[in-house]
């Protein structure tokens, strides 16, 4: 039987996964720009790929129920890659939570509901939650588990306890990678696996406006203080989860993959200087 694909999220990593995992699958995919995800459903049928559209507010619990019904109604839900975010350069803090955080939330509890046995998920976070400081263990527990529809109401993801977006978009991040690895539990339960990436700089319309941004110089500053040396690409991203989401990573649950070119193994090991910069330890 045919599987379903699921993308969330239609810009530079969401498109180049469908490619690479779409041949022969049923794709879902969804994004909140209709206008961009009919565009892009529009090449890729071109291509001869099977695509349905959805449009979806990952902010709202009822647009993901309904998302994820759909997904259902097409066949087994094999896999899920959960691309769809904001950077600090495209909306406020507010707006960083309420998609980046409480919106990766919604999609791991919704989705944990009809993923599959043998299904697997990803979701797209970023090494930028590699370097928010170590918080309390009580934060972190309640930031793991603390169900979706109650996150907002945790005293410290107040949109006042950050300084911009900046600090809001790494923190939602690291969140991510919590709520990933307590969401295994759950998704294991339905005989399904869940794991993040973590992507560095990566070549995508959002990561080229972030190197245009005032932050721009010091990620310029990560590129070249990091192993590899270069932008990544969306196809890095996409063969990374092109194994998290195969048979070949059937023992793996509930981490997060860095895929950032060796910036924070820099970072971690003092070898790379960001004036302050630092990375989680």
């Amino acid at each position: 039987m045919t599987g379903v694909l699921v993308v969330v999220g239609v810009g530079g990593m969401g498109q180049t996964i469908a490619r690479r995992l779409g041949s022969g699958e049923r794709i879902l995919l969804a994004d909140f720009n209709a206008s961009a995800l009919e565009q892009t459903a529009d090449r890729l049928r071109g291509e001869g790929f099977d695509i349905t559209t959805q449009v979806v507010d990952v902010s709202s619990r009822p647009s993901v129920h309904e998302l994820a019904a759909k997904a259902a109604s097409l066949g087994p839900v094999t896999r899920i890659a959960h691309t769809a975010g904001l950077s600090p350069v495209q909306a406020p803090t507010a707006a960083i939570i309420a998609v980046d955080l409480i919106g990766v939330a919604h999609v791991l509890e919704e989705f944990e509901q009809v993923v599959a046995p043998g299904g697997a998920g990803v979701v797209i976070a970023s090494m930028g939650g590699h370097m928010v400081r170590p918080m309390p263990p009580e934060q972190e527990v309640a930031l793991a588990r603390t169900p979706a529809e109650n996150i907002a109401d945790l005293p410290f993801v107040a949109v006042d306890q950050f300084d911009n977006g900046g600090s809001a978009y790494s923190f939602a991040k690291r969140a991510n990678a919590m709520r990933v690895r307590a969401a295994s539990v759950g998704w294991g339960k339905k005989g399904a696996r869940i794991n993040s990436i973590s992507p560095g700089v990566i070549a995508t319309p959002m990561g080229l406006a972030e190197l245009d941004s005032p932050t721009g110089g010091a990620m310029r500053a990560m590129i070249d203080g990091s192993a590899v040396r270069r932008l990544g690409t969306p196809e890095d991203i996409a063969t990374a989860a092109e194994f998290l989401l195969g048979p070949h990573a059937s023992f793996i649950s509930g981490t997060d993959l860095l895929v950032d070119g060796g910036v924070i193994g820099a970072l971690t090991t003092g070898q790379l200087d960001l004036g302050g910069i630092t990375a989680a330890r």
